[in-house]
């Protein structure tokens, strides 16, 4: 939120908050959501059979509707669904016919994987994060968006939260304008019962402000980047003014890896146990903690192949391909998502069946410090509306300035540039010396990617 909503008054904020707050909810809280809610309730404690049978039967469907009405998939030919008696074996048969999809291969013609057979008014469009590439255009449904948000809400139920619960969250939206100097570094949306904290203002001196309003404003959960609850958790500890324990009853991270020092900190801090997830923005891929700290697979909402580098007898680690099951408007079969994981070959201690994973390796970043003490992490918003930035990197040496790295796409020119600069100065102020430098390509790390933020005086440590 920026422009007009960043000259408004406070309470006008939060009213803004609040409309868009009863608009997300209206997408994604729908009878289709309570459908899926109540019936995944019952499913997830099934047998593995059970799951491979819901698998299954929504993945026969799929793969019918991509040859028939997905120009991509309709292009290629992919073979006719077999009937078969051992669902198990069905999925793997059936997956192992089609080719792994890249994400090079759908930014090349995104549109092609447009289901002709889902009307244009029941689209929505949305797109990815991330500096690793440009954003991709996206497509969903209705439905497909509430099936997600059945996933998250089986977790959070299942940890004694109900859906009109209040709750903080720490995430990357702009809903306090930098320049603001003094609190309330929060807003608040009245109809989702939310305070939306800023990332963007967490320096030395305002957090004692946050650490304030963690304690005086009563709430449920927290939720949000495992980077910024942990900028918080620290300022609450170094304070010693962590939350009695059970006044919330958990914490949700998600969007970032959670590194076991920052779980370690943030449950001290806050007095609750910390439910990590994992997901991605083509609706392809949900997994879920469980009380043992791993990540497992929600059956009912896709399905997760590991491209083995490395097995043993207990686990297969290696690249990870998902397969959508709700994604009707954009089917993504045997999608590469860019993350590696480790799947156990032994059920869960939790006793939860179906298919869990012991990590999974997403993408872990160092914040950027602004000259005045700010930590700021998650930047890749920065970079979502940049159609002509091929990949980005932000590298910082010193607190007085940064330099971004643009490896340009074909229509890069001044006013790219431009917008690029604009979206940075709106997070980072305009203190911070900015320089924008064009390269061929980006140095990966060892595993084959790159960190999107690396910092010598922000750097993501203990």
């Amino acid at each position: 939120m920026t422009g007009l909503y960043d000259t408004l008054p406070v309470f006008a904020q939060n009213l803004a908050c609040t409309w868009a707050g009863y608009r997300r909810a209206r997408g994604r809280f729908t009878p289709h959501f309570d459908r899926c809610l109540r019936e995944w309730e019952q499913t997830g404690s099934e047998s593995l059979e059970t799951l491979h049978e819901i698998q299954w039967t929504r993945l026969r469907v799929l793969v019918e509707r991509a040859r028939r009405s997905v120009p991509h998939y309709r292009d290629m030919q992919l073979p006719p669904v077999q009937a078969m008696r051992d669902p198990a074996e069905a999925i793997q048969l059936t997956l192992g016919r089609i080719p792994p999809l890249d994400k090079s291969t759908y930014r090349e013609t995104p549109e092609r994987f447009i289901a002709e057979d889902i009307h244009p008014r029941r689209l929505k469009k949305t797109k990815t994060g991330g500096t690793t590439g440009s954003p991709l255009p996206l497509w969903y449904t209705n439905e497909a968006l509430a099936e997600e948000y059945a996933t998250v809400w089986r977790l959070r139920r299942a940890c004694g939260i109900d859906l009109w619960d209040p709750h903080f969250t720490f995430g990357g939206q702009t809903i306090v304008p930098f320049e603001q100097a003094r609190p309330p570094f929060w807003r608040r949306n009245a109809w989702g019962h939310q305070i939306l904290f800023s990332l963007y203002h967490m320096n030395a001196s305002n957090l004692e402000h946050y650490v304030r309003a963690i304690h005086e404003i009563p709430t449920s959960y927290a939720q949000g980047y495992p980077s910024s609850l942990h900028l918080l958790a620290r300022a609450m500890l170094s304070a010693g003014r962590p939350l009695p324990a059970g006044r919330l009853a958990a914490i949700f991270t998600s969007s970032e890896s959670l590194l076991s020092f920052q779980r370690e900190d943030i449950e001290r801090a806050f007095g609750a146990p910390v439910w990590d997830r994992y997901g991605t923005s083509e609706f392809c891929i949900s997994m879920t903690a469980c009380s043992e700290k791993r990540l497992h697979v929600d059956m009912e909402f896709c399905i997760v192949e590991v491209e083995a580098e490395e097995e043993t007898e207990s686990y297969v680690r290696g690249p990870l391909l998902a397969t959508g099951l709700g994604n009707d408007a954009t089917p993504f079969l045997r999608y590469r998502v860019g993350d590696v994981g480790t799947r156990s070959k032994t059920p869960c201690p939790c006793g939860r069946p179906g298919d869990v994973f012991l990590d999974v390796d997403g993408r872990i970043e160092d914040y950027v410090m602004t000259p005045d003490g700010r930590l700021v992490g998650r930047l890749d918003h920065i970079f979502k509306d940049q159609h002509d930035v091929g990949e980005a990197q932000i590298l910082q040496e010193r607190k007085e300035a940064i330099e971004v790295r643009v490896v340009p796409r074909a229509g890069w020119g001044p006013e790219s540039e431009r917008s690029l600069m604009s979206e940075i100065r709106s997070r980072l102020g305009s203190e911070l010396a900015v320089e924008i430098v064009l390269v061929d390509e980006i140095e990966r790390e060892p595993n084959g990617k790159f960190r999107a933020v690396k910092s010598r005086i922000g750097r993501i440590a203990p």
